[in-house]
């Protein structure tokens, strides 16, 4: 049996969050259990009905941000004010469900610091299995980017191991590429993927496409690198353009440089890309907490009137 924390990430899951307490409580209430709900500024009815778990199972704590703040947000918090000696990632859409968490527990020996699942079919829509395909493909061959291969937020961690990932504070928050960076104890165990039942999925192409180049640049130099390199090959490719074409009143020399000047700003753009996540290091805190049941740190706080006046924070 393990002292659990099931941390579970909500952005407008209202029609999800009660039959995911049910599923996890069914599961796996036979360890020293903690729930804790994490939610990212939904505008629905999810804040509500945490609250109402909360008054009416003991197991169950909530942490309700200021705003959206995002996945790695969400998880990082849970697994800050996780007071269990494990920490079991479970989505809000239950298609990690907990009934296949008894093979992430099964393999988390006294050797081993974090337990990834990886799917055995993945029940997601074409275009997002094969963009999740692709980004794996570039981050881990291309870019030299060490992730546990095929693993999913579907994991398990002991508790301090998370903790340590989460306050490393990196530029680009992006847990399966910085855990390999403090320890080698980590495995997959493959597991059943289910559909999605209820409510509607968050991660637009959009977003993964973001994701994506945080990883990118986040973990990896080689794109700072190819930029810089692409910069100063543009600059170059303009001044000789300059130089071997006439002067600045002559077309072709003008049409060489805009081409040069063009084929300048995708490398431009990823330093810039590369200049704010280091710049974000000293930034705002990752996220802020407008309301919980559980006694938040004054720097995680915005402010938390109705959780103080019902004695929930301290």
């Amino acid at each position: 049996m393990l002292s659990l924390t099931v941390v579970v990430p909500c952005l407008d899951e209202e029609d999800t969050v009660l039959a995911a307490h049910r599923a996890i409580v069914a599961e796996l209430g036979e360890h020293d259990l903690e729930l804790v709900f994490v939610d990212d500024g939904s505008t629905d009815s999810t804040l509500p009905l945490l609250r109402d778990l909360t008054a009416n199972d003991a197991r169950v704590h909530y942490i309700s941000f200021a705003r959206r703040f995002g996945f790695e947000a969400a998880f990082a918090a849970g697994y800050k004010y996780a007071s269990k000696d494990w920490v079991l990632h479970v989505d809000a859409d239950l298609q990690g469900h907990p009934a296949e968490a008894h093979r992430l527990i099964a393999a988390a020996t006294d050797q081993v610091d974090a337990v990834f699942a990886v799917r055995d079919h993945r029940d997601d829509p074409r275009l997002r299995r094969w963009g999740s395909t692709l980004s794996d493909l570039i981050a881990r061959r291309l870019l030299r980017i060490e992730l546990p291969r095929g693993a999913t937020t579907f994991r398990l961690i002991r508790t301090g191991v998370a903790r340590r990932v989460v306050e490393l504070r990196r530029p680009a928050p992006y847990f399966m590429a910085t855990l390999p960076r403090i320890t080698s104890r980590y495995i997959t165990v493959r597991t059943a993927h289910r559909a999605r039942r209820a409510g509607r999925s968050k991660f637009t192409i959009a977003r993964l496409a973001r994701h994506a180049l945080d990883l990118y640049v986040g973990h990896s130099t080689a794109l700072a690198t190819a930029a810089t390199v692409g910069l100063a090959a543009g600059t170059l490719a303009a001044l000789a353009a300059l130089m071997l074409l006439g002067p600045a009143g002559n077309s072709p020399a003008m049409a060489a440089l805009l081409l040069a000047q063009l084929a300048m700003l995708p490398t431009a753009a990823l330093l810039l890309r590369y200049s704010v996540l280091a710049a974000g290091r000293y930034g705002p805190a990752l996220y802020y907490v407008r309301e919980s049941d559980l006694p938040i740190e004054p720097p995680d706080r915005l402010e938390l009137e109705r959780a103080e006046i019902t004695g929930g924070v301290r």
